[in-house]
């Protein structure tokens, strides 16, 4: 069982940043792809930034030109960052770090989420 660590949410200004992290507590299989969703209250759990293992990225619109989300594999581990900048209050909410690893069958983990609060 892969369990996904993360860490660097917090409380934050508007325009200010936020850098996220989330590790992998074991090796994980080659072909995944690691990325971090987000559920502000009341709302659905929406997918903001992806990072597959062969290098392909995909945002939301919303964050496109803000935020950039980058992996380290050198320690085998595989961690996600996610960079966030000119963050807005619309942008508060639990960010959560998500896995998804091999094909037929594809296994999917979550990490436990972290807060992050942007005032205005």
């Amino acid at each position: 069982q892969v369990q996904l660590v993360e860490s660097g949410g917090g409380l934050v200004q508007a325009g200010g940043s936020l850098r996220l992290s989330c590790a992998a507590s074991k090796s994980i299989f080659s072909i995944n792809t690691m990325g971090w969703y987000r559920q502000a209250p009341g709302k659905q759990r929406e997918l903001v930034a992806q990072h597959s293992s062969v290098g392909t990225t995909n945002y939301a619109d919303s964050v496109k030109g803000r935020f950039t989300i980058s992996r380290d594999r050198d320690n085998a581990k595989n961690t996600v960052y996610l960079q966030m900048n000119s963050l807005k209050p619309e942008d508060t909410a639990v960010y959560y770090c998500n896995l998804r690893q091999g094909a037929t069958p594809t296994y999917e983990y979550w990490g436990q989420g972290t807060q992050v609060t942007v005032s205005s």
